[in-house]
C-alpha cells in the first residue's frame, strides 16, 4: 500500500508539473495574437518559449507514462470511455506543434494570420478540456459494472466547464506574466497590463470554483476527515494574492513564481480530494478506480520508483540547464532560423 500511496503522490506530482510549465506556453499562445500589434511581435512572443515548449511537454508524456505504468487498469479504461474529448486533445497538441513550424515557412501575411490563430485556437482547445476533463475527473464519472453510461455532450456540464474556464484563467494569467519577464518595450508594458486587468476575473472564477465544488464533488471530503490538510488549498489561496500583491510592486519574476505555485497547489488540491480514487464514479463508490482496484503489483511498482529515482532528477537537471540557457528577456528582432521562428 505504501508504493501505491507514493505513486499517486507522484502521478498528481507529475500533473501539476506537467501544467506549471506548459501552462505559461498555453496562456501566452492564447494571447499572441491580441498582446501583440504586428508580426514581427507575434514572433517575439513565439520566441520566448519556442526553445522549451516541446520540453515542458515531457512532463505530460512523464504523467501519461506513469498513470500508463502505476495504474494500467485507470488508463485503459480512461481512454475506453474518453476516447472522443482525448483524441481531441490530442489533435489539439498535433496543431499547435505544427502551428510554431509552419508559420514561419511563408512570409505572407495570409498565411501567418492563419497560423496564428491556429496557435491561439489549439491553446485554448487544449486548456479548455484539461479543465474540462478534471472537473468530470473530481465530479465523478457515470461508470459501473456494466460500464460507461456517459457522452462527451454529458462532460460538458456546468461544473466540468466551470473548470475549464478556470484553467483558462490560470494559464491566461500564468501566460501574461511569463511575457512580462521574457519580452521588452511595448509589448512587455502590455504584457504587464494585461496580468494587472486578468486577475480580478482569474480570482472570480477561482472563488466560483472553489464554491461549486462543495455540492458537485466529494473533493472535501478528505479535508473534513483530517483538517490539517486545509493548508494546501489556503497556501494555493494565499500564492494567487501574492501575485496581486508582487504585480503592484513591479516584482515581475517573483509573481510568476507564486504563479508557478498556485497552479501546483491548486491541483494538489484536486488530486488530494480524490485520494484514494483516480476516478470516482458518480453512480456508485464501488466502481469507483482506486489505488486498490487499479493500480500495478508491488513488483512491478518497485521497479518504477528506482526506474523514477534514476530519470526524473536528470530530466529536472536538464530542465533547469535549458531554462538558465534561456533565461534572458527575447529583443524584439527577429531571428531567422527553423521555421523562421525561434
Amino acid at each position: 500500500m505504501t508504493l501505491q500511496v507514493i505513486w499517486f503522490a507522484l502521478w498528481g506530482l507529475l500533473w501539476a508539473l506537467y501544467f506549471m510549465l506548459d501552462g505559461f506556453t498555453l496562456g501566452a499562445g492564447m494571447l499572441h495574437k491580441f498582446i501583440a500589434r504586428d508580426d514581427a511581435q507575434r514572433q517575439q512572443v513565439i520566441r520566448t518559449f519556442g526553445p522549451v515548449w516541446d520540453g515542458n511537454e515531457v512532463w505530460l508524456i512523464t504523467a501519461g507514462g506513469a498513470t500508463f505504468a502505476a495504474f494500467p487498469t485507470t488508463y485503459a479504461l480512461m481512454f475506453s470511455y474518453l476516447y472522443a474529448p482525448l483524441l481531441l486533445l490530442l489533435f489539439g497538441l498535433i496543431v499547435r506543434g505544427v502551428s510554431f513550424e509552419f508559420r514561419g515557412l511563408n512570409p505572407g501575411p495570409g498565411w501567418r494570420n492563419g497560423w496564428d490563430w491556429a496557435i491561439v485556437l489549439s491553446s485554448l482547445v487544449i486548456t479548455l478540456l484539461f479543465g474540462v476533463a478534471f472537473g468530470n475527473i473530481f465530479r465523478g464519472l457515470p461508470m459501473d459494472a456494466a460500464g460507461y453510461h456517459g457522452s462527451l455532450p454529458a462532460l460538458l456540464n456546468p461544473y466540468g466547464l466551470l473548470t475549464g474556464v478556470l484553467f483558462i484563467m490560470l494559464f491566461l494569467q500564468h501566460g501574461a506574466l511569463y511575457l512580462a519577464i521574457k519580452t521588452s518595450g511595448d509589448l512587455q508594458e502590455r504584457a504587464k497590463r494585461t496580468a494587472r486587468t486578468l486577475w480580478p476575473y482569474m480570482l472570480a472564477t477561482a472563488v466560483a470554483f472553489l464554491a461549486f465544488t462543495a455540492p458537485a464533488t466529494a473533493l472535501y471530503e478528505n479535508f473534513q476527515a483530517s483538517p490539517s490538510l486545509w493548508v494546501v488549498p489556503l497556501m494555493a489561496a494565499l500564492e494567487l494574492l501574492a501575485v496581486r500583491l508582487l504585480v503592484a510592486q513591479n516584482k515581475w519574476l517573483q509573481a510568476f513564481a507564486a504563479s508557478c505555485a498556485a497552479i501546483v497547489l491548486v491541483v494538489a488540491t484536486g488530486i488530494i480530494g480524490l485520494f484514494p480514487n483516480l476516478i470516482p464514479s458518480s453512480l456508485d463508490p464501488a466502481y469507483s478506480l482506486s489505488l486498490s482496484n487499479s493500480s500495478s503489483s508491488p513488483y512491478t511498482l518497485h521497479i518504477m520508483t528506482v526506474v523514477v529515482a534514476i530519470f526524473v532528477p536528470i530530466v529536472i537537471a536538464y530542465k533547469i540547464w535549458i531554462y538558465r540557457i534561456f533565461r534572458g528577456p527575447v529583443s524584439d528582432a527577429a531571428e531567422e532560423g527553423i521555421g523562421g521562428n525561434y
